[in-house]
């Protein structure tokens, strides 16, 4: 005898079936406590001690910390390089994933594997190799230096270096949307006439835009916080290509724990002020294509 033979409908037994509403994971206050207990001993108690060392300083040598000359260099050149490295991997990552997405080729899967190399080689080990490549003495720099092309020890060695480590975040953001993207609407966008540029920009690029954001925002906030690899190639002159990291590191071997926390304190607001702009972005972004 079934259940529609007897009037019950279906989904009423399976209502009742035994464990039909049994949960693969604890309830959602028991699974809430760990994610706020773990985020608090992995995240929150870090910073909040951050913070409350740099309580020690007065306004006045919180100011003086913060605000002197080589601090201020720093900051120039750790924002700057990092926002246009960011900028450089959001176009050509794009590129990238729009190759691995969108054609076959033989060494695909090669080049596939080689776009998370710098996730898995250690920053010092990418850093001396940029800089065997790229020094005057380089297999690369021995050629462009005669040329007054330098690109190591200076600033553009740091511009370099975080492009390295920061193109895998674009690509691995960008390339599963491109994946999913209808191929169907690019070849209507076709058939009703618009160009290869029109059909990128009012078909493609809108449905990646929030991807491409958000790897843009990955990339850049990887490379502000940077070290390892650019302590190699950047020469560390200071007031030319010395970057914030290392300048509280030169805090901290001079035991000014006080001064290292307060430029690092400045770092976090800055960090967190532009990843709530770009957030803002992409929010504005969904609400744009969803409209």
């Amino acid at each position: 005898m079934t259940a529609a033979s007897i009037g019950v409908p279906l989904p009423a037994v399976a209502a009742r079936a035994p464990g039909a509403n049994r949960k693969v994971l604890p309830g959602f206050n028991l699974t809430l406590g760990y994610t706020l207990l773990y985020l608090g001993l992995i995240v929150l108690i870090p910073l909040s001690a951050l913070v409350l060392k740099t309580f020690t300083l007065s306004w006045e040598q919180f100011w003086a910390a913060v605000s002197s000359p080589r601090v201020l260099a720093s900051y120039r050149l750790t924002f700057g390089a990092s926002l246009i490295a960011a900028l450089v991997n959001a176009v050509f990552g794009l590129l990238v994933a729009w190759v691995l997405v969108r054609y076959r080729f033989p060494g695909k899967k090669l080049v596939d594997a080689l776009v998370d190399l710098p996730f898995a080689l250690p920053t010092a080990v990418a850093g001396i190799s940029l800089t065997a490549l790229l020094a005057g003495n380089g297999w690369i720099g021995q050629y462009l230096e005669p040329l007054g092309i330098k690109l190591a020890f200076n600033p553009n060695g740091v511009v370099i270096a975080l492009i390295f480590i920061g193109l895998p975040f674009v690509v691995r953001t960008v390339q599963p949307v491109l994946e999913d993207t209808e191929k169907e609407l690019e070849e209507a966008a076709m058939c009703l006439g618009a160009t290869r540029l029109q059909t990128f920009l009012r078909v493609i690029l809108p449905s990646i835009a929030p991807a491409l954001l958000t790897g843009f925002a990955m990339a850049f906030a990887r490379a502000i916080g940077e070290y390892g690899s650019v302590i190699f190639i950047a020469g560390n002159v200071p007031m030319v290509s010395e970057i914030t990291p290392l300048v509280i590191i030169g805090k901290l071997e001079q035991y000014d724990y006080a001064g290292a926390t307060a430029v690092a304190t400045v770092m976090l607001m800055l960090s967190f002020v532009l990843l709530l702009v770009i957030n803002a972005l992409q929010a504005w972004q969904r609400k744009r294509s969803g409209a």
